[in-house]
């Protein structure tokens, strides 16, 4: 038994993810080497006590605090962000997620906290992007929106989903008639796809040619029903260059956050980016909902 305590300590310990093992008590039974990192405290000033006071909110409701344990709700699924201390004085930013450990008869005989540092979050994936001004001011403002969201939905909050929208003549425009045709019917398309939106939503350049919409439908297929509302609502927009009129449409890929779901922020922008292709290579005119349901529009 020793030998295989032994091994399961050196894996654990072998992790960059903080681990934290606390008994039936709320004491902390186990910490890792990169929970000593990440906080400054050695396993030798926090193991056999409950969690220091600076450390309160990386761990599970309840731990340390004796005979709440038992009763204690787990924050578990996607996790929170949320701010500790340093053992040197200084804040954290930490993503933190509790687990209930449970013997084979089901019965509770402790719980578990896994965390890392904020700033080793998965970046967010974008859309193609030459970094001009206004985009990359557009998709900080989003990146914060959608992080908050996403927390709050994390939480048990509002419901929350993503549309991501490429233009489809973006690429050819800019390519015929140069970047200024090009970003002058973007905005025209930004202004049509503001129309739509819901109270609360909102609408950024997510990269050159794309945007996001950050929604709070509450489902999937009100989410993609949204979607086609969003995409007439483009095909109307009346743009002209030099007096040609240039017909527009949308490809759409849309993704909603599931609270069954263990992803995070960054998992679900794959899937809206994953469903957006799948309406390019359908032919453009599309909204497509991740996984795999597609409503094509009318040409």
């Amino acid at each position: 038994m020793r030998d295989r305590t032994e091994i399961l300590e050196s894996a654990l310990d072998s992790l960059p993810d903080g681990i934290v093992l606390f008994g039936a008590e709320g004491e902390v039974v186990f910490w890792n080497q990169a929970a000593a990192a990440i906080t400054g405290f050695a396993g030798l000033d926090v193991v056999g006590r409950p969690a220091p006071e600076a450390l309160e909110t990386l761990m599970p409701a309840g731990a340390g605090r004796g005979d709440q344990v038992q009763g204690a709700e787990l924050q578990t699924g996607h996790g929170a962000l949320v701010r500790a201390r340093h053992k040197l004085g200084h804040e954290l930013q930490v993503m933190t997620r509790a687990l209930a450990l449970r013997d084979g008869l089901g019965e509770r005989i402790g719980m578990a906290a896994v965390f890392h540092p904020a700033e080793c979050l998965d970046a967010l994936p974008h859309g193609d992007s030459s970094e001009n001004e206004r985009t990359a001011a557009s998709r900080a403002e989003l990146e914060e929106r959608l992080q908050n969201e996403f927390e709050d939905f994390a939480r048990g909050g509002v419901p929350f989903g993503v549309l991501w929208v490429n233009v489809d003549q973006a690429y050819g425009l800019r390519k015929t008639h140069g970047a200024g045709a090009c970003e002058a019917m973007l905005e025209k398309v930004e202004r049509a796809l503001a129309q739509g939106l819901r109270p609360a939503e909102e609408v950024g350049r997510w990269g050159d040619d794309e945007f996001l919409i950050v929604s709070h439908e509450r489902s999937a297929v009100m989410l993609a029903t949204h979607g086609q509302a969003i995409a007439g609502l483009a095909r109307t927009a009346d743009f002209r260059w030099w007096g040609d009129r240039v017909s527009l449409t949308v490809s759409i890929g849309a993704a909603q956050a599931c609270a069954q779901d263990e992803e995070g922020l960054a998992q679900l922008l794959e899937r809206a980016q994953g469903a957006m292709e799948a309406s390019i290579r359908a032919g453009g005119n599309c909204v497509t909902s991740a996984p795999g349901r597609r409503e094509c529009l009318p040409s």
